[in-house]
């Protein structure tokens, strides 16, 4: 194991799967007590817990769904009561509905809104109550903010809301030594992003980019630990697309 996080408490929500797993076996990899944040899966929320300890790390797992303002708050008190302090938030949770402007519904955006903004905006506001000083906030957005895919205006909408609050967030936090960034992933081989798509139409994603390959969520997860470190601290109010020059 490494020691780069030696000390610190990470709360990554949605971390029962996909790149959000594999985020939290990177901090607890590195030395970090990693809060393991699910809202319906708790035998994989337990299997990523397992995973960590078996590998000498310290995990726990505590569900919460992030779209309720009252379920953040909670969230919150519960990882301070397991490790007494949080030093990291990583806000990973999140859904994607792809549908036409004619097809959407009020539902699918008032849910994708509740969980992609208010969850990822209503835990800034968590930190900034109580990260410790120099503690490090990664929201995630996606590189779809940069492109113009038929289907993707609600998605996209929400991680462009992301990304400027993250950026009208960077002085509030600063006196504190808080940074808080915004990693965009582009396509990412995960069970979410694959459902639905046909091989060809997985491989022709996969092409667009500069290297001809799916990103995996290792790719994303070592941005994310450079985040998180004290390396950097000179960071704040960014945006950085992890997409392997797919735009």
């Amino acid at each position: 194991m490494g020691t780069k996080l030696s000390g610190k408490v990470a709360l990554v929500t949605g971390a029962s799967r996909g790149i959000g797993r594999k985020i939290a076996e990177e901090l607890a990899q590195n030395g970090a007590k990693v809060v393991i944040n699910y809202a319906s899966s708790p035998e994989k929320a337990e299997e990523v817990v397992a995973g960590i300890k078996s590998n000498g790390g310290e995990a726990v797992a505590i569900q919460a769904d992030i779209s309720k303002v009252s379920e953040v708050e909670r969230l919150f008190r519960e990882t301070l009561q397991a490790y007494g302090k949080i030093d990291i938030l990583v806000n990973n949770a999140g859904i994607m509905v792809t549908k036409t402007l004619e097809n959407v519904t009020e539902e699918d955006f008032d849910k994708l809104f509740a969980i992609n903004v208010k969850g990822t905006y209503f835990a800034c506001q968590q930190a900034a109550k109580h990260l410790e000083r120099n503690g490090r906030i990664i929201n995630f957005s996606t590189s779809v903010t940069g492109q113009m895919f038929p289907g993707y205006s609600i998605y996209a909408g929400t991680k462009g809301a992301v990304e400027q609050f993250t950026r009208q967030l960077a002085k509030e936090l600063g006196p504190r030594g808080i940074t808080i960034n915004a990693i965009a992933p582009g396509p990412i081989n995960t069970e979410l992003f694959k459902e639905g798509k046909t091989p060809e139409q997985i491989a022709a994603v996969g092409s667009a980019n500069a290297f001809g390959r799916l990103g995996e969520p290792e790719d994303v997860a070592s941005v994310l630990l450079f985040l998180a470190s004290e390396e950097s601290r000179w960071i704040t109010g960014q945006t950085l697309r992890v997409n392997g020059g797919f735009i």
